[in-house]
């Protein structure tokens, strides 16, 4: 894949030289020059200089041939107007990381759908740690082959039942969201519009899962729960 960030944040690099170590094509939008200059000689990859907000500077990164703009500066702001410059120059996908979760709803009202609020994420964690629960990271019970993919249910596919979607055989639903609600999955689960369906499933089935259920995509070890579009979530051995 093709992949671009704005920002060259500390969480931009360490997710570039994931996304790298995958064979991923990635871009650096930063503005300042001497942080391009410094991480050069540690990243394999392209970087652009100027700001990653302007429609000119998005527009030299190429949205057309672009997978993922990844809006990851340390700035809320700035990765809200990011993203929505970059939606209306026709990025296939948009992720923003915001850290003020007061921004969430209003990015939901924009229309900007893939958010990543690290702290909530961190909370969680701790706060589990705190009450005693034994939690394994993903990467841990990812391997192999395994994948997680998640999609929400449009209208087409309302009122249908887990069998009546027809998954690949290699791939099975084992929870959903429902107005922020987790439930487990039955073979005879009604989904609504809306809920957000987990799957786990073998990566050859993930073309198959794309063309029936979205029309985009990326890898990520998201909390589902945080995410409302499509996600593939896995790890290499």
């Amino acid at each position: 894949m093709r992949i671009v960030f704005v920002g060259a944040s500390e969480l931009t690099v360490t997710t570039a030289l994931l996304l790298m170590d995958r064979g991923n094509e990635i871009i650096i939008i930063e503005s300042n020059r001497n942080k391009i200059e410094e991480l050069s000689e540690t990243l394999d990859c392209s970087f652009l200089h100027g700001d990653g907000s302007h429609p000119q500077i998005l527009r030299e990164a190429d949205p057309k041939h672009t997978d993922i703009l990844f809006c990851l500066t340390d700035n809320d702001q700035n990765n809200i107007i990011a993203a929505l410059v970059g939606r209306t120059l026709g990025f296939k996908r948009v992720v923003l990381n915001i850290h003020e979760w007061e921004f969430e709803n209003i990015c939901l009202e924009l229309g900007l759908e893939d958010i990543i609020i690290p702290s909530r994420t961190i909370s969680r964690y701790l706060a589990d740690m705190a009450a005693g629960v034994d939690i394994l990271e993903l990467s841990t019970v990812m391997k192999g082959e395994a994948r997680f993919y998640t999609f929400t249910i449009d209208e087409e596919n309302a009122h249908q039942s887990i069998e009546e979607l027809e998954l690949p055989e290699k791939a099975r639903a084992i929870f959903f969201y429902r107005d922020g609600e987790f439930s487990l999955t039955q073979a005879d689960t009604r989904l609504q519009a809306k809920d957000q369906l987990v799957l786990i499933c073998h990566s050859e089935v993930l073309d198959e899962l794309k063309k029936k259920f979205s029309t985009s995509q990326t890898a990520s070890n998201h909390d589902p729960k945080q995410d409302t579009q499509e996600q593939i979530a896995g790890e290499d051995p």
